[in-house]
């Protein structure tokens, strides 16, 4: 099965080295499941010439907002839309969460509780916990009509939804690794994530996350919803 990834942003210079830019981290993610996959610089306005071209699609994250005037955006929430009618597999992580939700009918902005950096525990509708990396401001306040919220927390309502059996967004990254965490928090957070909380994400990074079983769970949805489609 081929993925598609529609990469939307850049790690920072400083961390690309060791760590990879966001693409690779999916591919690291989902190594070893029977997937191959074509990465397309959505921020160079690189996209598909056909939403044939690959099997299933992610959308990563980003430091853009999605309510932001960038020439990429209209055209990949058009994507978004095509993708959709199509029932084409597809899981969107942090800015990939929003801006499915923006191009879908639902609404993102700069969230005015702040941040939410470091591991955080996120509920689940089937009662679990799980304990993954967060890293963003924006977030959605009104999903899509047709989404239905399968994960919060008190900071973040709508931290992941499901719409129809096709499309798996979440607002944490299951995709970084505590490494990556941490030096993005010596990098791109000084003087812009408040010091008390860039520390405290720093000291939270060496606890356990459910990077594997988040691994799993996007495999299976993939593949499920390659299937139903």
């Amino acid at each position: 099965m081929k993925i598609g990834i529609l990469q939307t942003g850049r790690s920072p210079e400083q961390l690309v080295s060791e760590f990879g830019e966001y693409g690779e981290m999916f591919q690291t993610m989902l190594a070893n499941r029977g997937f191959d996959f074509l990465t397309y610089d959505v921020i160079e306005s690189e996209f598909p010439k056909s939403i044939d071209e690959c099997d299933g699609w992610i959308i990563t994250g980003s430091k853009f907002g999605a309510y932001e005037d960038h020439p990429w955006i209209p055209p990949l929430e058009s994507l978004v839309r095509e993708l959709h009618a199509a029932k084409r597999p597809l899981i969107g992580v942090c800015f990939g969460h929003q801006i499915i939700a923006q191009a879908l009918g639902g609404t993102v902005e700069k969230y005015k509780g702040g941040w939410s950096v470091g591991r955080v525990e996120y509920a689940t509708i089937d009662g679990r916990t799980l304990p993954l990396f967060a890293w963003h401001q924006d977030q959605v306040t009104t999903p899509p009509p047709e989404a239905v919220t399968v994960s919060s927390t008190d900071f973040c309502k709508h931290a992941a939804m499901t719409i129809g059996d096709h499309i798996y967004t979440i607002q944490p990254h299951p995709e970084f690794d505590a490494g990556f965490v941490k030096g993005l928090a010596e990098t791109r957070a000084k003087g812009v994530v408040p010091d008390p909380q860039r520390l405290a994400a720093i000291k939270s990074a060496d606890a356990p996350v459910a990077k594997t079983e988040m691994a799993d769970l996007f495999a299976s949805f993939l593949k499920g919803a390659m299937a139903h489609g």
